[in-house]
């Protein structure tokens, strides 16, 4: 196989909100444990019609069962213990077959075919298989198990790298009369691959209509094909390497995708046939490899269609791009699947990283009845997805989300699309930049407008280093909002450098401290930008959050030292810097985390929000700060805003995350917990009076007003997040309000880190 494919892709296909699928529901798996328990849903099957999902949970050595009579309400349907770790399952009538690892090491592996009957939940057989298992297929017809025995390397011996002892195998078990009376064959590997002859490693196993079994050799960056019947093997083939171009390759906190990368290999995971005679593989790499897209291949290793960049770039206009993956394998695509609803057929490829499965339709053509795929519309997923389900005699697709962590607000998850032809996702794309590559975005923190119907600014956080304002084009609600515009802020005149500086003189104990990592030499910034209002004149206010305390005794001082205060900026529309506003010296002094989240002006005043109490400060636990800033007497003054209680189960905070101007002397001002998916409960909007209250100097903080709140909309209570399918996020931190009354509320998703990088754009109407 050549280092380059018949055709690559240069640019990325243009993605919106289209396509066949929409997301209808997702059942976190722990609803079939206890929700303090860690759960796995790595690999999914379907019974009963497609109404049953059974998926293996590794973490708790069982299989789990979900009830999907209603796509849009899974209901847990139990678990069954299998006493041992099930890395994958599949079902043929009325029988489940689990492949349970109960090696004790990586050199006495063993596993087991336990067969489970998925109406009593009861087993009924256990083969013996020799080795540890990994996937398993079963052919079309129903008269052949095919099952990777991968005997897995241990990647903490050595440099982690092949060979390693005992090498792996394949297991066919015929599947002829009741379960008693299966039997199994193996078949040999070795000697096969150039790479690492004596220790395949077989990953991934997927059966066309005529039996033969395409198998993945990862490591070895090689494929496989048995003719399941005699257990022979037909032919093989190195899947090569791929040059690509316009890919991020440093992890340095910007997406930069102008890097390239050489004669890569492409060591895919999973496997699938999209037709008797063609291929489709997940390029998500191992040892040294990770084309970072999917390939498709006739039967003899010839290649159709290589993705090249393109995947990367979609990835990147979606702003699910995982910047901290860039010198690993990028997206990572782990998962491939192909199925033909009624006419259509479609290749999904799920990708490990950035949390999406992309929908491809093959068109027909001339090439062994297959043409390119052209992308159709790419899925949110949960974090990890890991198991990809086509059940077309439903129209359904379904994805199975490996990764589970309660205090990250994310959890193990199943989700079901259905093909209804709404699709749901995105919210939010970009265009391409003049260079071809995607304008690269994540983390969205404030959302502004100005008096407009179309256009909308938005900023990210300090995720992302080199700050940068983003203008957007609202339009339907059948379509995405689109980014068209980044203004990167710059300091080129020093004002944001030279006012820093001076502060750190005044704050002789703050010791890590350094202008020189918020202003970097080429004067572009590092701001944690959590707010933005529009300005006078083309210009615009944005709000930057300070990091880290500055009182020694705090509790995690240590951990979090004072390494920004919190500032408003004034940006011309050309992104350079033209004003600095510092709050007074004296709460800087008594600096905590959680300061600046949001910006709104009213004539000469600019107010802010403070996301929590400032207890050093003055403040009580349950008002959060209100400041106000008058642009002409350079004046702060304060107030107190009431905080609700926090009444989620896991606990934590409740705070401030944007603050909005509307008519008269009202502001609207988004209050959320900490809390993300079925843990979240405060999810509110509310308005508050500007005029209703007296402003105080800091000093007065004792006498403060409180702010009298009013309700405009409890976004949980109300349904605002039902219509996605999906978890509630955490973070709900941009809110604005177009000229025709329509509201916009976007969260943060954490720049894919902890997160699955979904943006959700919610529009509401009459609120106000």
């Amino acid at each position: 196989v050549s280092s380059h494919s018949l055709q690559q892709v240069r640019q990325a296909p243009a993605v919106d909100r289209g396509g066949p699928f929409e997301r209808l529901s997702t059942f976190p798996v722990f609803l079939n444990t206890d929700v303090d328990d860690e759960t796995v849903a790595e690999i999914v099957a379907a019974a009963n019609g497609g109404n049953t999902l059974i998926y293996t949970d590794s973490e708790n050595e069982s299989l789990g069962f979900v009830d999907i009579t209603d796509a849009s309400n899974p209901l847990p349907a139990g678990n069954l213990p299998l006493g041992g770790e099930p890395t994958s399952v599949a079902v043929t009538g009325d029988y489940a077959l689990a492949c349970v690892n109960t090696s004790a090491d990586y050199i006495n592996t063993s596993g087991d075919l336990v067969v489970v009957d998925v109406n009593t939940k009861q087993v009924l057989q256990t083969l013996a298989l020799g080795g540890q298992p990994d996937s398993i297929a079963i052919s079309p017809d129903g008269a052949y198990a095919a099952i990777c025995i991968e005997n897995e390397r241990d990647e903490d011996l050595g440099d982690g790298a092949p060979p390693q002892m005992p090498a792996g195998f394949m297991v066919i078990v015929d599947l002829a009369g009741a379960p008693a009376q299966w039997t199994a064959r193996t078949v040999d590997m070795t000697g096969i691959a150039d790479l690492f002859p004596e220790d395949p490693e077989p990953e991934y196993v997927d059966i066309n209509r005529f039996n033969i079994a395409a198998v993945t050799l990862q490591e070895n960056n090689h494929c496989v094909l048995v003719r399941l019947s005699t257990g022979t093997i037909l032919h093989d083939f190195s899947f090569g390497t791929v040059d690509l171009d316009q890919v991020d390759t440093e992890e340095d906190d910007i997406i930069t995708q102008t890097g390239s990368l050489t004669a890569v290999p492409r060591e895919p995971d999973a496997i699938t046939w999209t037709s008797p005679f063609t291929l489709a593989t997940a390029n998500e790499g191992d040892l040294n490899g990770g084309s970072r897209g999917f390939t498709t291949w006739t039967f003899w290793g010839q290649i159709l269609f290589d993705a090249g960049n393109t995947v990367e770039h979609v990835t990147a206009s979606l702003g699910h791009y995982p910047e901290s993956r860039s010198e690993n394998k990028g997206n990572e695509p782990e998962g491939v699947a192909f199925a033909r609803f009624d006419g259509a057929r479609y290749l999904f490829v799920g990708s490990e990283r950035a949390n999406l499965v992309y929908v491809y339709e093959l068109l027909r053509g001339t090439v062994f009845g297959n043409s390119h795929p052209v992308l159709v519309q790419a899925l949110p997923t949960g974090v990890g997805p890991e198991g990809l389900l086509a059940i077309p005699e439903r129209d359904l697709f379904i994805v199975a989300s490996e990764k589970d962590d309660r205090d990250a607000k994310f959890r193990s998850s199943v989700a079901v699309y259905g093909r209804t032809g709404n699709a749901n996702y995105p919210d939010v794309v970009s265009k391409n930049r003049m260079s071809g590559e995607p304008i690269a975005w994540g983390a969205l923190s404030g959302l502004a407008t100005r008096n407009s119907n179309r256009r909308v600014y938005a900023v990210h956080d300090s995720y992302y280093q080199q700050s940068r304002i983003f203008t957007m084009r609202i339009r339907s609600a059948n379509h995405a909002a689109q980014i068209q515009k980044e203004t990167v802020i710059t300091d080129p005149k020093n004002m944001l450098l030279g006012a820093l500086m001076g502060l750190q003189v005044s704050l002789p104990g703050a010791d890590d401290f350094d202008p020189t990592d918020i202003v970097n030499a080429d004067t572009t910034v590092n701001l944690d930008m959590e707010g933005i209002e529009v300005g006078p004149a083309g210009s615009f206010w944005v709000a930057s959050e300070g990091s880290g305390n500055l009182l020694a005794g705090i509790s995690d001082a240590d951990d979090r030292p004072f390494t920004s205060p919190n500032m408003l900026l004034q940006v011309n529309r050309h992104g350079e810097i033209i004003d600095v506003v510092f709050p007074p010296l004296s709460l800087t002094e008594n600096q905590l985390r959680f300061g600046f989240e949001g910006v709104a002006r009213k004539g000469r005043y600019l107010y802010v929000a403070f996301q929590r109490a400032w207890q050093d400060a003055g403040d009580a636990t349950s008002v959060a700060r209100i400041g106000r800033f008058d642009v002409n007497s350079r004046q702060w003054s304060f107030a107190h805003y009431p905080l609700d209680a926090a009444t989620s189960p896991a606990g934590g905070w409740v705070g401030l995350s944007e603050l909005t101007s509307l008519a008269g002397e009202q502001l609207a001002i988004v209050e959320r917990d900490n809390q993300g998916g079925t843990d979240a409960t405060i999810k509110r909007v509310y308005t508050i009076d500007a005029g209703s209250v007296k402003f105080m100097d800091a000093a007065d903080v004792a006498q403060f007003e409180v702010f009298a709140k009013t309700l405009a909309t409890d976004l949980i209570a109300d349904g605002a997040f039902d219509a996605t399918g999906g978890m509630v996020p955490e973070k709900i931190e941009g809110f604005t309000v177009l000229r025709n009354g329509i509201s916009l509320l976007v969260n943060d998703n954490d720049g894919v880190d902890d997160s699955n990088g979904e943006t959700r754009m919610l529009r509401l109407d009459d609120l106000f």
